[in-house]
């Protein structure tokens, strides 16, 4: 095992920087976070490679922004393996790539069956890389050697990993359609914060009555707020399904909520009062949320469509079987090849007069990339024609 040096001062890094700047090829880029452990998605470590300049590991808490290595090499195409994972906390210190090479979306595309770092790299490079410590929690210090020499791994096979998959991607003529997605994965725009984010609190939909849901409203506030003052994943102080419970059964008093059996996490009794006033408030609350949110456009399951609108059940089963065709022959999953929720919201809604070009409009129009759109357009709109000119077979039934 080699020793790894993890660079922690501004002299250190500028340094790097020159390093980094006199080398030759793509930069390999991999950053790694502590999520399950922190409240924030920072990265704790970031890692970099550059053939004739070799593999750098940053302190980004330590170092700051990094604006430095953007500029170094902003012209210089990056090397990420499921960059959209990375993009944002790359971003958060200053490192923003304009040309990426993804390598994990394109063993994607090219239809492999695993496309994890480890068993791609061992397919195509014949190399076992051990990842015992991707889920560690990287806000730790001193960082142990062994995790130091699995991150340095992470980035010194990646520039040849992504010329094996660069060939293989000439070779099935899919080279466009990668240079479309891995744009696209650039250009993604960051998700809006929810209108109530404490709505993603697993099992909340399980509730009945607005009093509950504002009792789970409250909890959850206090619980994020704690997680942030103490920079901790809120998941391990109380677990999603204590606040839950508590909603579920509304206790009136703070002896109530401490003697509840399912109220547990390493926070869940130190801060008793916490959790009490927030209960209370949810209890005395005239702000009541509602059961729903207005102008919520989530289509329903789509296991409940041939009840809800058994037109859409049907033009979704016919295109969802045209669609795994298309996905059969070309080797790309279907996922890839088009996003289901775009697929059930053109069933859901279609054009109104079905063919291959309005296919084609709605589907660029709900975000689908123009390779996805010329590979699908005309089998989506005959299964939809297809779909419509079907007997009704209840009225059959009666006849």
């Amino acid at each position: 095992m080699s020793d790894r040096h993890v660079i922690e001062t501004r002299e250190e890094y500028l340094a790097a920087v020159d390093s980094i700047s006199a080398g030759t090829g793509p930069i390999a880029i991999d950053a790694e976070r502590a999520s399950g452990f922190r409240y924030s998605q920072r990265a704790y470590l970031i890692q970099v490679f550059r053939r004739d300049a070799g593999v750098f590991l940053f302190d980004p808490p330590a170092i700051g922004a990094m604006t430095e290595l953007d500029d170094a090499i902003a012209d210089v195409e990056w090397v990420l393996h499921a960059a959209s994972q990375d993009l944002a906390c790359l971003r958060e210190v200053g490192l923003d790539p304009a040309v990426i090479f993804d390598t994990e979306l394109a063993a994607r595309l090219l239809g492999l069956p695993r496309v994890g770092l480890g068993t791609v790299v061992e397919e195509l490079l014949g190399i076992h890389l051990a990842k015992e410590h991707s889920a560690a929690d990287w806000s730790t210090r001193p960082l142990p050697a062994s995790w130091l020499e699995y991150a340095a791994l992470d980035v010194e096979l990646l520039v040849d990993l992504r010329d094996a998959l660069a060939v293989m991607l000439d070779d099935s003529g899919k080279r466009g359609i990668a240079g479309e997605e891995f744009q696209a994965t650039l250009d993604r725009e960051v998700k809006a914060v929810r209108a109530d984010p404490w709505r993603r609190l697993s099992g909340v939909h399980a509730l009945r009555g607005q009093r509950s849901l504002a009792v789970a409203r409250e909890l959850w506030l206090a619980r994020d707020a704690l997680a942030q003052e103490r920079d901790i994943a809120p998941g391990r102080l109380v677990p999603d399904a204590s606040l839950v419970a508590v909603a579920r059964a509304m206790p009136t008093t703070k002896r109530a909520l401490a003697d509840l059996r399912e109220f547990t996490g390493r926070a869940s009794r130190s801060e008793l009062e916490r959790w009490w006033q927030a209960v209370e408030t949810g209890l005395t609350t005239t702000d009541l949320p509602v059961m729903k949110q207005a102008g919520d456009n989530t289509l329903p399951p789509p296991r409940a469509w041939s009840d809800r609108n058994p037109e859409a059940d049907a033009r979704l089963k016919g295109a969802r079987a045209a669609v795994a065709v298309i996905s059969e022959e070309r080797s790309i999953p279907m996922e890839n090849l088009l996003t289901p929720d775009l697929l059930r919201r053109v069933a859901w809604t279609p054009p109104v007069v079905i063919d291959a070009a309005s296919v084609a409009d709605e589907l660029a129009r709900l975000g689908a990339r123009p390779w996805q759109v010329a590979a699908t357009s005309q089998a989506i709109a005959d299964a939809f024609v297809d779909a419509d000119q079907e007997p009704d077979q209840s009225t059959e039934a009666l006849s």
